[in-house]
């Protein structure tokens, strides 16, 4: 336990030191969006590209994985629904609590702490997850909240909507061009990897310290007062119910012959378990949605993290 500790106290360490910045003022809140970019723009591609680069593509594209996977997030989706979709929670509000409760925070957090617990064999399987959320649960989610608008169209437009953001966000064109390096077995001339190396470099620290001071800015632009029975369950679906269903469908699909290792099946487990993604606060007030709920669900299930994620990965028995 002391190894896992080792690795995850630095990770949610930064991430509390990014809240503690922005609620001293330290941080000012006009230079959160400019650390958000740096990172959505600049460093996390960076990382991702690398880790595409150096990954098979097979690996970063596993119809068993990406399958398990989707089939966990689609249950949790319309479970959370199930659960939270009553007065005074409109569908909206429980189609984006679906969405927190089944897309981890993979890209900013899950990437580079998967990696330091299970090494660099864990990048395909995270990706795999990261472009499932990007592109199909979003989606769902998105359209889902939009279903009831009076136009009628609301969920077709809200799907196309949400693909639209899903191809404008750089994250899986890097992985793509990581992959047509992979495929191709080329290589960024010196200087330009040197630049690409340093900037990948600063992904982990940058991203963790703006996931504090996101969700900081994001329980202080919560116009509304939620009781806790509107979000800590969301928040336990999100950290024990996901990566138990994602646990209990690749065991099924190991016991049907299925190729899908133990490995791969510890990743996205341990995926499922990291806390809800920081960015679906921000697509909720985009969308008309009851921010300060999502805030509240995402800042409960980072803080429980730090123990229910360290605990699971110490019973994996992860070996940084």
């Amino acid at each position: 336990m002391q190894a896992i500790l080792a690795v995850t106290v630095p990770f949610f360490a930064l991430v509390l030191a990014g809240y503690l910045a922005a609620h001293r003022h330290v941080l000012p809140e006009s230079a959160i969006p400019g650390l958000n970019a740096f990172v959505l723009y600049f460093a996390l591609p960076a990382l991702l590209f690398r880790f595409g680069a150096g990954t098979p593509i097979l690996q970063l594209f596993d119809p068993v994985v990406l399958g398990v996977y989707l089939a966990s997030a689609l249950l949790i989706v319309f479970f959370t629904i199930a659960l939270t979709w009553r007065e005074p929670v409109g569908l909206k509000d429980a189609a984006f609590g679906a969405l927190v409760a089944a897309f981890p925070n993979t890209g900013f957090m899950g990437v580079p702490l998967l990696v330091a617990l299970l090494g660099p064999a864990a990048a395909g399987p995270v990706i795999s997850v990261v472009l499932a959320d990007l592109f199909v649960t979003s989606s769902i989610c998105i359209a889902l909240a939009q279903a009831g608008d009076a136009v009628g169209h609301g969920a077709r437009a809200g799907a196309v909507r949400a693909l639209r953001g899903a191809l404008a966000n750089p994250l899986p064109w890097a992985i793509a061009l990581g992959a047509l390096f992979s495929v191709g077995g080329w290589k960024l001339p010196g200087p330009v990897d040197t630049v690409v190396r340093m900037l990948a470099d600063a992904a982990t620290p940058v991203a963790l310290f703006t996931i504090g001071a996101v969700l900081h800015r994001g329980g202080q632009h919560a116009h509304t007062r939620t009781p806790p029975s509107r979000y800590l369950p969301v928040a336990a679906v999100k950290l024990f119910v996901h990566p138990l269903l994602i646990f209990v469908l690749a065991g099924t699909a190991m016991r049907l012959g299925l190729p899908i290792s133990t490995f791969q099946a510890t990743v996205i487990t341990l995926a499922a378990a990291l806390p809800s993604a920081s960015n679906v606060s921000l697509l909720a007030e985009r969308y008309g949605a009851d921010n300060g709920r999502i805030a509240r669900i995402i800042m409960s299930s980072t803080a429980a993290a730090f123990v229910s994620f360290s605990l699971l990965a110490w019973g994996f028995g992860a070996r940084p």
